[in-house]
């Protein structure tokens, strides 16, 4: 072969290397992602994905050997399955969860499957790139890593800025899959089709025909198929869906069994409010610990407007900085009729300022202060929420509180979760405030509790300012009592969770796993 020729033909292989490398990490990402999304805790999913696929890809290695006798067809084979596997991964996961009660087995069978297909390329590339130049093994294995490694970085950046938003994470893959399946017989066809017999030819053509049909077919199919499996998770119907940049924001609507009209917003799965009882939830959330000065007042989480609504009841309030991280959520909040209607406009009030940030990013770069904090986060079920939950953000959150100022922290249920409720309060104690905790009924929800401090580190005195009533579900009485917990949800003493120790996020799973 020609010199020339020979250093295409290398180029060629190499450049295969970097596609399908690319295409071996977003299968990744895209596994670690998606359980994320309906299971949470990412640090969790991050390792079970990668510790099987990585023990996989080692398997993957040694069954390749026998293979190095039909290494063009070989490679093809492997490329045409992990295009169809890997391209049908999140489709396919997402039904397990979606129809059956399946998801962990199912992940760990995908992941495996994928993990071997890997393993098996680079020896198969290592062997096609001898037959076209012999040279020392470890320079090929050099040139190979390189590519393979540059592929991955490649494949890594483009998955959360450009597959993701873009394509989301089911056509995302698909796309993938197509181009793992095109590089791989590309290479075969044009480099090493002299290799292969007639018969294996005619089959690549089918096969490779077959492939790019079910793809193409699957992505056409995609928004069909992905509003039959999201509905299939919920019981009313949808009204509203949105895969955003960190979230899927899910709005349904039905009639509740008291014939009222009930709109419920879910966060990957996860239920926020229903605007049945929601004003329950928000009621005690926001005028405990408003009895007090609240002419600043910063909502961090929130971005459904409701807090926000409760606020604005006071005509006192001058401004109000609400920090969401979602902005897909606070303009649903702004622009959705039926949100808008029950939050009362009030995302669009002249004294509401929306900030879309991290909120422990943001407050590190603050240096005013608030009379009122109220911290409205979703529950701390995953590892990016955890952090919100920790010793160093309540002390940083709390380090922006004027000298009277109070803070109120949504903390899950003290029925339901009493290690987490209490988790919450020993670590608003370590970062110095001793906390005031109380409970409400909220039937959505079942019975819910709060987390209440005060700037100079004593328990805060519980109270009620009666004159923006009247409220739906609080009266003096009923804050008294709120303060009240049975004996079999008693004070518990627990391990503050911190950033290096997350425990909060061991305690949300192994207590909500329960129900």
């Amino acid at each position: 072969m020609p010199a020339r020729r020979v250093r295409l033909a290398r180029f060629g292989l190499l450049a295969t290397a970097f596609a399908v490398s690319a295409c071996g990490l977003v299968y990744e990402l895209a596994l670690i992602t998606l359980g994320a999304y309906l299971v949470g805790n990412t640090a969790k999913q991050a390792s079970i994905v990668l510790a099987v696929m990585v023990f996989a890809m080692g398997l993957g290695a040694l069954a390749a050997k026998p293979l190095r006798r039909w290494p063009a067809l070989a490679f093809a084979a492997v490329e045409l399955a992990l295009a169809l596997l890997g391209g049908f991964s999140v489709m396919l996961l997402y039904a397990a969860f979606s129809w059956t009660d399946l998801y962990s087995l199912p992940l760990v069978v995908v992941a495996a499957a994928i993990g071997l297909l890997i393993g098996a390329e680079i020896p198969l590339l290592m062997e096609l790139l001898q037959r076209i130049r012999e040279q020392a093994a470890g320079a090929a294995v050099a040139d190979l890593n390189a590519a393979d490694y540059l592929g991955g970085l490649i494949g890594g950046l483009a998955f959360p800025f450009v597959l993701l938003p873009f394509f989301g994470q089911i056509q995302g893959a698909l796309l993938v899959g197509a181009v793992n399946a095109v590089a791989g017989v590309v290479l075969v066809w044009i480099l090493f089709r002299d290799d292969l017999p007639k018969a294996a030819k005619q089959l690549l053509a089918l096969v490779t025909g077959l492939t790019a049909v079910l793809l193409v077919a699957a992505f056409v199919y995609t928004d069909r198929f992905e509003t039959a499996a999201r509905q299939a998770l919920y019981a009313a119907p949808i009204v509203y869906t949105e895969d955003s940049q960190y979230q899927q924001i899910v709005m349904t609507e039905a009639a509740s069994p008291f014939g009222e009209r009930d709109l419920r917003l879910y966060l990957n799965g996860d239920l926020q409010f229903s605007s049945v009882d929601e004003y329950r939830y928000h009621e005690a959330l926001v005028h405990p610990a408003m009895h007090g000065p609240h002419e600043n007042v910063l909502v961090l989480g929130g971005g459904d407007g409701l807090a926000v609504r409760e606020i604005l009841r006071y005509p006192d309030v001058e401004s109000v900085t609400l920090v969401d991280l979602d902005g897909a959520v606070t303009d649903l909040a702004r622009h959705f009729d039926d949100l808008v209607a029950l939050n009362g406009n009030a995302m669009n009030d002249p004294k509401v300022e929306v900030v879309n940030a991290d909120a422990f990013t943001w407050l590190r770069e603050q240096t005013g202060t608030w009379d009122t904090i109220i911290v409205d986060m979703p529950d701390p079920d995953a590892t990016e929420t955890a952090k919100l939950y920790s010793v160093e953000f309540y002390g940083l959150a709390t380090a922006h509180l004027n000298e009277t100022g109070r803070m109120v922290v949504q903390a899950g249920s003290p029925y339901f979760a009493p290690k987490t409720f209490w988790t919450i309060a020993s670590t608003l104690e370590a970062a110095g405030y001793a906390t005031s905790p109380y409970w409400v009924s909220v039937p959505s929800f079942g019975d819910w509790g709060y987390q209440l401090v005060q700037a100079n580190g004593d328990a805060p005195a519980l109270g009620l300012d009666t004159s923006v009533g009247p409220f739906q579900s609080l009266t003096p009485e009923l804050i008294e009592a709120a303060q009240v917990f049975p004996p079999d949800r008693a004070r518990m003493d627990m391990e503050p969770s911190t950033l290096m120790h997350p425990v909060i996020l061991d305690r949300v799973e192994s207590e909500w796993n329960n129900y």
